[in-house]
C-alpha cells in the first residue's frame, strides 16, 4: 500500500484551498452532509437576507464565516442543520441605486419614467451581483444551500407577509393615525423608529434665543417683558403656533442689559450671564394663557390658543430657557399638545420640504438651506437675543443620509406597545453574546418601543395589502391576508403582486347602498418588515410547508453587525411576538465594526477598504476566517487589513502546517502506513502496547483541549476556543515535537501514531474554523477515508470525548511531565546563572514552570500595595510599579490547573499580576505559570527569584525557538 500524501513544506494555502474546493463541489459534500443527517436532532439557523445589488466587501465576510462556524460545528456534535439562503430585494437600497443609474433624484421622475418601467429596473439591479456573493460564499467555506433561497419579492413570500399583516389586523394592531413622523424629503416617505435610530450624525446648527414680546400682561407680568426662548431649529420658527412651559418650574422675570426676559432661574445664569438682575419669581402655572408676539407672521391662524403660553410636561431645564417653542407640524411633542389645547395644524411645507408659497420671502428653499436667512431675518426684527453654533446629534435617512424632518403625515401604524411587555419578557429567554446586550442596548430599545411606522410612500416594496372605498362618505376598508381572498371578493389578482400593477386591483364595494370601487391605498411598507417576516415567509407559511416551518421555529441560532440591535434583531422579535407570542431565535451573536489600523472606518473615499479577492488570493480563506475567529471577540471590533491576516498564517497555521507536514515526511521516510499507524494507536487505546510518558501527556492534553473547545463552542465563544486550539498545536510543536524528536528519527512507531492522532483530532476541532486546512491534514492523514468522507461527515467532538476519556484519566500524574536532563537540575535548592546556561535555558522564548504547592511559594518580584482578590481564598497580587526592570517587555500568564480557578492575562506594559500562596491555605494542588517575553528579560527574572524559598516539587520544562 501507499503510504502518506506527500505534503509540500512550502505550500500555497489558497492553491491548497482551491483543490479542495473543487472536489467539495465535485462530490456536492456539503449536500451530503445535510442528507446524511437525516433523522437527527434538528438545529435551526436563520440566514438575515443580505441585498445582492452590490458587491461584497470584507465586512460581510465577517458576517458570513460566523454564520458558517457555529453550524459546522453543530453539524459535528450530531445534529441536522438546514442552512437556507435569502436574498432582501425590496427597499429604498434598490430604489436609489436605480435612481443613480437613471440620473433622476425625485419621486416626479420616478412617475414621469413610469413605476412599471422603474420596478422592472429595480427587480433586475437584486440580482446583478449575485453570483459575486454566490462566489465569495463558497470560496470562504460558507456552506449554505444558494441552490434554493428565499428572495423577498416572490408573490409566494409577500403572500406570506400578507397574511402576517391580516393576523394583525384582525388583532387591532394595525391601524392609520395622522401623527409626527421622522421624514425624509429626499425620498418623500416617512421612517421608523428603529430606521431613524441607523442614521444618526454629530452636526453643527444653529442654536438661536429669541425674543418673544409679552402681549396683555398678567399676574407678575409688565409691558416690555420679553419670554425667551431657544431652538437649533430655526426654520420651524416660522410656524411657532404656542410656547410651552412647565407648570412646577420656578421662572423669573431677569434683567439684562437694559432688557426684561422670562426664562426658568435654573437657565438664568447660562443664558443671561450673572449679571442679571432677578425682579421676580413665580410659578410655571401662573404663565397660562399669557399672549405673546409670535417671530413671524406669515401664518396667524392656529385657533383661539395660538400664541399663548401652554402648559406641558415634556419641557425641562436641562438646556435652552425653560420656555419651549413650539411648531405642532413638526414635533411629536408639540403635535400631541396642539392636539391636547385645539391648536390649529398648520404646515407650510411641502413634501420635498420646500417652504410653499405662503412663506413669501423663503418660497420654494429647502428648510434647513433657508436657517441662515432666518436667523438674519430675526436679527432685523429686533428678536434674536443671540445665535451660537451648537453640536447634537442628529437624525439623517439611513440610506441617502438627508437630514430628517420631523413632519405630520397620515400614515400606518403597527401596535407594538400593546406587546411591549411580552417582547421584554422573550427577550429574558434570548442568549446574547455579548451578555450586555440584554438588558443594555436592546432591552433600552425595548422599554422605549414606539408604534412601529409602517407604511412607506414609495414604490418598489411589498404592497400594503389594504384597500379602502374610494367615496368620501364609506369608510369600509378590507385587509387581504391572501391572493385568494382578493380574489373571493371579486378583484382580478395580476401575476406580479407589485405596483403598479396590484394597484389595478379593485372591486365593488360591499358595503349596503354603497356604489363605491374599494382600491388598494398608494402605500408599500417598511423593507425591515420583509426581512422579519422570513421565519415563515421563506417557507411559504401558511399556505404551505407548515412542518417545516413548525420544525424550525424558533432559530437555534442567528448573527448579524450588532447595529442590528435596532433592525433586524428587533423585526424578528416584534413579528414573532405579535404572531406566535414568543421569540423567533434562541442564540444571537453580535458583531462589531471593522476599521482600518488606524481606527478609522471604512469607506472607498478614504481609499481604505480593503477587497476581500485581495486578502483571500494572498492569504487564503483559512486565514481570513481563523483572523477573525482568534482575534477578539467580534462584537470588540476589528482593526484590519491584509497584513493583520498574513499574521494568522505566520502563528498559526504555519507552526500546525509544518508539524503536519514533518509527520508525512518523517512517517513516509520510515515506511509507515495508514493502516499500521492506525493499527499502533488502536493497541495504545485498548492499553496494549508500550507508549511513552511524553505520548501521555499530549494525550491528555489533547483530551483537556476537546473538552474545552466543545464547551467554549456550545457557549458561541469561539475566540476562547481558537486560542485554547493554538495553544495545543503550540504544545504539540514546541513541546511534543521537540521533545520527542530522537524518537521519531529513531522511527519510534508509538511517536508516530501518537503524532497522527493528535493530528486527525486538531484537524476534526478545527473543521469548523479552517475548514480547508482540517480537511487537507484529515482526509491524508485518516486511514480508509474516501476524499469526501471528512466534509461529508467527519468524526463527532462527542466521539472524541469518549474515545480520549479513559486516556486522561489514566495519565494524570504525567501533567507535570518535563524535560528529564532538566528535572534533576530544576529540583535543586539554588540554581546557578552557569547551570542555568548549561541547561540552554538563555535560548529559551518560552519557560513553563510548573510548582506543586501545599507551602509558601515566593512571589517572584515584589511590589508597593499588596491587592487581595477576594474571589481567591489566601491569594494575593502584587502590583509592579513602574520603575521595575520587568516592567516592560514581559507578559505573565497564570493558570491553574486543578480548575478551580481560571486564567489571569495581564496585557498593559507597565503592570504585571503575581501570585504569593499562604502557608495556611492549602489548597491548591498544581500551579503553571508561564512566561513570554525577550530572552535578556526571562534570564534576568529567574536571578530574581529566590529557590532557596520553593520547598516544593519545582519543575521546569523549556523549548528552544
Amino acid at each position: 500500500m501507499a503510504g502518506f500524501r506527500p505534503v509540500d513544506p512550502k505550500q500555497s494555502f489558497p492553491a491548497l484551498e482551491e483543490r479542495i474546493l473543487e472536489r467539495w463541489r465535485e462530490r456536492d459534500v456539503f449536500s451530503r452532509s445535510f442528507t446524511n443527517r437525516e433523522g437527527a436532532p434538528l438545529w435551526s439557523f436563520y440566514e438575515g437576507p443580505p441585498t445582492a445589488n452590490g458587491r461584497p466587501g470584507s465586512h460581510h465576510v465577517l458576517a458570513r464565516v460566523f454564520k458558517d462556524i457555529y453550524p459546522r460545528f453543530k453539524t459535528m456534535t450530531g445534529h441536522q442543520v438546514p442552512r437556507k439562503a435569502g436574498w432582501d430585494c425590496h427597499g429604498l437600497p434598490v430604489e436609489l441605486e436605480v435612481e443613480r443609474e437613471l440620473g433622476i433624484a425625485s419621486k416626479e421622475e420616478i412617475e414621469q419614467f413610469g413605476i412599471a418601467e422603474f420596478n422592472a429596473r429595480c427587480r433586475e439591479s437584486v440580482f446583478r451581483y449575485v453570483e459575486d456573493w454566490n462566489k465569495l460564499t463558497e470560496r470562504i467555506g460558507f456552506w449554505l444551500d444558494l441552490d434554493d433561497p428565499y428572495v423577498t419579492m416572490t408573490n409566494e413570500y409577500i403572500e406570506s407577509v400578507w397574511w402576517a399583516l391580516r393576523r394583525m389586523w384582525d388583532d387591532g394592531r394595525l391601524y392609520e393615525d395622522y401623527k409626527v413622523v421622522p421624514y425624509c424629503p429626499r425620498d418623500g416617505t416617512a421612517l421608523s423608529s428603529h430606521e431613524v435610530a441607523l442614521g444618526y450624525h454629530d452636526v453643527e446648527d444653529p442654536a438661536v434665543y429669541v425674543k418673544l414680546p409679552v402681549r396683555d400682561p398678567q399676574g407678575s407680568l409688565e409691558d416690555g417683558d420679553q419670554l425667551l426662548v431657544w431652538t437649533t431649529t430655526p426654520w420651524t420658527l416660522i410656524t411657532n403656533a404656542a410656547v410651552a412651559a412647565g407648570p412646577e418650574i420656578e421662572y423669573v422675570r431677569a434683567r439684562s442689559d437694559g432688557e426684561v426676559f422670562v426664562l426658568a432661574r435654573e437657565r438664568l445664569m447660562h443664558v443671561l450671564g450673572e449679571d442679571a438682575e432677578v425682579l421676580d419669581s413665580f410659578p410655571g402655572e401662573s404663565l397660562a394663557g399669557t399672549s405673546y408676539e409670535p417671530p413671524f407672521d406669515y401664518i396667524t391662524d392656529y385657533g383661539p390658543r395660538g400664541h399663548t403660553v401652554l402648559m406641558a410636561d415634556f419641557v425641562t431645564t436641562g438646556e435652552g430657557t425653560g420656555l419651549v417653542h413650539t411648531a405642532i407640524a413638526f414635533g411629536e411633542d408639540d403635535f400631541r399638545l396642539g392636539e391636547q389645547y385645539g391648536i390649529t395644524l398648520q404646515n407650510p411645507v411641502d413634501l420635498r420640504g420646500r417652504f410653499d408659497e405662503r412663506i413669501t420671502d423663503f418660497a420654494g428653499q429647502w428648510v434647513k438651506d433657508a436657517d441662515p436667512a432666518i436667523v438674519e431675518a430675526l436679527q432685523q426684527k429686533g428678536k434674536l437675543l443671540r445665535a451660537e453654533a451648537y453640536l447634537h446629534s442628529y437624525p439623517h435617512c439611513w440610506r441617502c443620509d438627508t437630514p430628517l424632518l420631523y413632519y405630520a403625515k397620515a400614515s400606518w401604524y403597527v401596535k407594538t406597545t400593546e406587546v411591549r411587555d411580552r417582547m421584554l419578557a422573550a427577550n429574558e429567554e434570548i442568549g446574547w453574546h455579548p451578555e450586555h446586550i440584554k438588558h443594555g442596548r436592546f432591552g433600552k430599545w425595548l422599554e422605549g418601543n414606539v408604534d412601529w411606522a409602517l407604511s412607506r410612500d414609495r414604490y418598489w416594496g411589498t404592497p400594503l395589502p389594504i384597500w379602502e372605498c374610494d367615496q368620501n362618505d364609506c369608510e369600509e376598508r378590507f385587509c387581504a391576508g391572501s391572493i385568494a381572498e382578493l380574489r373571493e371578493k371579486g378583484a382580478e389578482v395580476p401575476e406580479d403582486l407589485h405596483r403598479p400593477y396590484i394597484d389595478d386591483a379593485s372591486y365593488q364595494c360591499e358595503r349596503e347602498g354603497c356604489e363605491g370601487t374599494m382600491r388598494r391605498v398608494a402605500s408599500v411598507i417598511d423593507t425591515w418588515f420583509d426581512s422579519g417576516s422570513m421565519p415563515w415567509a421563506q417557507y411559504h407559511y401558511p399556505f404551505e410547508n407548515e412542518k417545516i416551518f413548525e420544525e424550525r421555529f424558533p432559530a437555534d441560532f442567528i448573527c448579524e453587525a450588532i447595529d442590528q440591535t435596532r433592525g433586524w434583531f428587533y423585526t424578528l422579535l416584534a413579528e414573532s411576538v405579535l404572531l406566535f407570542d414568543t421569540s423567533s431565535y434562541r442564540n444571537v451573536v453580535c458583531l462589531g465594526l471593522i476599521l482600518d489600523p488606524e481606527g478609522q472606518k471604512m469607506s472607498k473615499s478614504r481609499g481604505n477598504v480593503v477587497e476581500p479577492w485581495d486578502v483571500i488570493n494572498r492569504h487564503g480563506a483559512d486565514a481570513f476566517r481563523w483572523y477573525y475567529f482568534a482575534s477578539q471577540q467580534p462584537w470588540s471590533g476589528y482593526r484590519f487589513s491584509v497584513d493583520t491576516v498574513g499574521d494568522a498564517v505566520r502563528h498559526f497555521l504555519l507552526t500546525l502546517w509544518n508539524t503536519y507536514s514533518f509527520c508525512v515526511l518523517y512517517a513516509n521516510a520510515e515506511g509507515y502506513e495508514p493502516e499500521r499507524l492506525a493499527q499502533v494507536w488502536s493497541s495504545a487505546e485498548k492499553g496494549e502496547g508500550s507508549s511513552g510518558e511524553l505520548d501521555r501527556w499530549a494525550l491528555s492534553r489533547l483530551q483537556q483541549t476537546i473538552a474545552e473547545v466543545r464547551k467554549h463552542l456550545d457557549d458561541f465563544d469561539c475566540t476562547t476556543a481558537a486560542g485554547i486550539i493554538a495553544d495545543y498545536s503550540e504544545d504539540l510543536s514546541n513541546w511534543y515535537l521537540r521533545l520527542s524528536r530522537r524518537r521519531f528519527w529513531d522511527g519510534d512507531e508509538n511517536a508516530f501514531a501518537t503524532l497522527r492522532h493528535c493530528l486527525i483530532t486538531l484537524a476534526t476541532l478545527l473543521a469548523p474554523f479552517t475548514p480547508f486546512l482540517a480537511d487537507e491534514i484529515y482526509v491524508n492523514l485518516a486511514v480508509g477515508t474516501d476524499e469526501d468522507t471528512f466534509g461529508d461527515r467527519p468524526m463527532d467532538i462527542d466521539q472524541l470525548l469518549q474515545r480520549t476519556y479513559e486516556i486522561r484519566k489514566d495519565s494524570r500524574r504525567y501533567k507535570t511531565l518535563v524535560e528529564p536532563r532538566l528535572q534533576k537540575m530544576a529540583t535543586e535548592k539554588d540554581i546557578s546563572k552557569k547551570q542555568l546556561e548549561a541547561a540552554r535555558i538563555e535560548d529559551l522564548q518560552h519557560l513553563q514552570v510548573q510548582v506543586h504547592l501545599n507551602m509558601l511559594v515566593v512571589p517572584m518580584i515584589t511590589g508597593p500595595d499588596p491587592k487581595v482578590d477576594p474571589k481567591i481564598p489566601g491569594a494575593t497580587f502584587v502590583h509592579k510599579d513602574r520603575n521595575n526592570p520587568f516592567s516592560h517587555g514581559v507578559a505573565y500568564v497564570l493558570f491553574f490547573s486543578n480548575g478551580k480557578l481560571g486564567r489571569w492575562e495581564e496585557v498593559n506594559d507597565v503592570y504585571r499580576n503575581f501570585f504569593v500562596h499562604k502557608p495556611d491555605t492549602p489548597f491548591i494542588e498544581n500551579v503553571e505559570v508561564r512566561i513570554f517575553g525577550p530572552e535578556d528579560r526571562i534570564k534576568e527574572l529567574l536571578r530574581k527569584i529566590d529557590w532557596k524559598q520553593v520547598n516544593s516539587a519545582l519543575t521546569i520544562q523549556g523549548s528552544e525557538k
